[in-house]
């Protein structure tokens, strides 16, 4: 049974290239819009492990993050931040919330699949 691999995006464009590297790479994968529809679907799904935007409408990817860390269902779930921030600043706020990487946008499709690999198998 593949592992399932959430993508938290809301460029639709953008999660759909991230879902297709992992659906190539052999994951099964699930989209969220933002955080609030993550939430919703992470209630009615297994998920393996978690990637993340920042800037998004009705819940950023940190408050996102914040939110299924205090939640012992979910805490232990790994998060990677996918994002157009690298400044040293957002990276600390994403560390001091849970997240276990940091990618920044643009980036190449193995990376993340590289990522996912050594985090989940």
């Amino acid at each position: 049974m593949p592992k399932t691999v959430m993508v938290v995006e809301d460029v639709k464009s953008m999660r759909g290239l991230v879902s297709m590297t992992l659906n190539t790479a052999g994951y099964m994968v699930i989209e969220a819009a933002d955080g609030k529809e993550a939430m919703k679907k992470l209630s009615e799904n297994k998920v393996h492990m978690i990637i993340s935007d920042v800037n998004m409408p009705n819940m950023n990817g940190i408050e996102f993050l914040t939110g299924i860390k205090k939640d012992y269902r979910y805490k232990y779930i790994p998060v990677v931040i996918l994002t157009t921030q690298g400044d040293e600043e957002s990276k600390g706020l994403g560390r001091m919330a849970g997240a276990k990487a940091w990618v920044v946008k643009p980036f190449k499709p193995e990376t993340i699949v590289k990522i996912v690999k050594k985090i989940i198998g």
